[in-house]
């Protein structure tokens, strides 16, 4: 079976790799993987712009390597048009990137067919199909980086809702995040400005008045070093996203909870609180639903986009 192309495109890197989905059994292949910057300061059309130079480079690899991609898929940023390849949608964490047509630009540079999902889609549909929640018929997949997102994975199907807003799981209400600015512009209290990576370094500064983490990463390593306040931010923030999953299960009665993303590798503490908060609030018959870990790390969005494009690119 012939390679797909792949982007996963996010607030922090645009990542690409040659995906070779496997016959029933078998692992994906995953070659030539490569990543850029996004730039995201940089605004919507510069981003757009770098997507295309990154395309032409990789199509160039692509010819050195004797491979001959059939077609393109994109885990994207934001929620996609996936018959425009518009982006419909987008938070602050990418400025200017509503309305990019990403479908238009990446066609002046190649003729190959382009299928677009939202990043945490894709990010899904790979684990559902060859991950972590590959057993589950219905899956719930939480991905927990830059911000939080979701996707509700239903027999190897991606549920979009009639917005294609479906799965939003870092906009679900938190009282730990009342008064801090959530990516989509409230301040009545989402998990994400509190919970994501961003907010793990938002929620610290807040309670220390003054010292200035950049990123989740920092937490992580100052609670390893034994520093309270950091011990408290890491434990108080996946306890109230654990609440908030648990909110989500009960509504949507999921065989299977996926979590990924660069926030699940702050600990044991973290992992810890964050199960401990869904068994607080999930119903009893919910209760004992694993929360396991993504298993494809930064690959699964790759996997997922080019699982999503195998099934619209004849």
């Amino acid at each position: 079976m012939a390679e797909l192309l792949t982007f996963d495109i996010g607030g922090t890197k645009i990542a690409s790799a040659f995906v070779r989905l496997p016959e029933e059994g078998d692992a994906p292949v995953v070659l030539l993987r490569d990543e850029i910057p996004t730039r995201a300061a940089e605004g919507g059309d510069a981003v757009r712009e770098r997507l295309m130079e990154f395309a032409y480079q990789q199509l160039q690899l692509a010819g050195e390597h004797g491979i001959v991609p059939r077609g393109i898929g994109i885990a994207a940023a934001g929620v996609p048009d996936s018959k425009t390849g518009e982006i419909i949608s987008a938070t602050d964490l990418l400025p200017g990137w509503k309305g990019q047509q990403i479908y238009q630009a990446l066609h002046q540079v190649t003729v190959l067919p382009v299928y677009m999902v939202g990043d945490v889609v894709a990010h899904g549909l790979g684990e559902a199909q060859y991950g972590a929640g590959r057993t589950s018929r219905i899956m719930l997949s939480i991905g927990v980086g830059t911000g939080i997102g979701g996707a509700i994975i239903i027999d190897g199907q991606p549920f979009f809702g009639a917005h294609g807003m479906a799965g939003h799981a870092g906009h679900v209400a938190s009282p730990l995040g009342v008064g801090v600015l959530c990516s989509c512009g409230t301040t009545q209290g989402h998990i994400e400005p509190v919970a994501s990576g961003t907010g793990l370094a938002t929620l610290y500064n807040i309670r220390t008045d003054g010292s200035q983490v950049h990123n989740g990463g920092e937490v992580a390593a100052l609670a390893n070093d034994g520093d309270e306040t950091a011990i408290s931010v890491i434990k108080d923030s996946a306890h109230a996203l654990g609440v908030c999953i648990g909110g989500m299960a009960n509504l949507i009665d999921p065989d299977g909870i996926v979590v990924s993303g660069s926030v699940t590798k702050a600990g044991a503490d973290w992992w810890s609180a964050l199960r401990i908060g869904y068994r607080e609030s999930a119903l009893p018959l919910l209760r004992d639903v694993q929360l396991r870990e993504g298993e494809l790390g930064g690959d699964a969005p790759l996997i997922g986009a080019a699982v999503a494009a195998s099934q619209t690119i004849n």
